[in-house]
């Protein structure tokens, strides 16, 4: 693994917190001139560290008031195919995030929806009927506390 110097993690800090800015305003605040800068995020995007630069979308400015925890448990059958319950759980806009886990559940799943009428939809519509699924574990987020992207450096 490539070891990052100190202006490298920086520049790192500062895209984490704002992505927008242009390089000559990360390269002033980092104590570089733009070039080199400029040459340290290519460098970092090449390399992946960058894996891509997005915007961070309010959900509830879209409607999407609820925030649901879910854990899936695969039947033995499913267990052996998780690769076929991955791919169903990638093609389902609902559900931001998916983890393998270790333990009773197979699966952790940030999922949002309009509501919990939708999230109910989903649930019977959709999630419980994917490849393999034995339980499913639903968690409601009252409200959120902290939310971040921002990896410590």
């Amino acid at each position: 693994m490539t070891e990052l110097d100190s202006f490298e993690r920086k520049i790192l800090r500062e895209l984490q917190r704002d992505a927008g800015q242009t390089t000559a305003e990360i390269a002033e605040k980092v104590g570089l001139t733009p070039s080199p800068c400029w040459r340290r995020i290519d460098r970092l995007e090449r390399e992946g560290f960058i894996r891509k630069r997005v915007a961070l979308i309010d959900r509830r400015k879209l409607g999407l008031n609820a925030h649901v925890l879910a854990q899936v448990k695969l039947n033995a059958h499913g267990r052996a195919n998780l690769d076929e319950f991955s791919e169903a759980i990638r093609a389902c806009p609902e559900v931001l995030e998916a983890y393998v886990l270790m333990g009773q559940m197979d699966f952790m799943l940030r999922i949002v929806a309009k509501d919990i009428d939708a999230y109910e939809r989903f649930f019977f519509d959709r999630l419980s009927k994917l490849p393999g699924v034995q339980e499913i574990n639903s968690t409601v987020a009252l409200s959120e506390i902290k939310s971040t992207t921002e990896l410590p450096l």
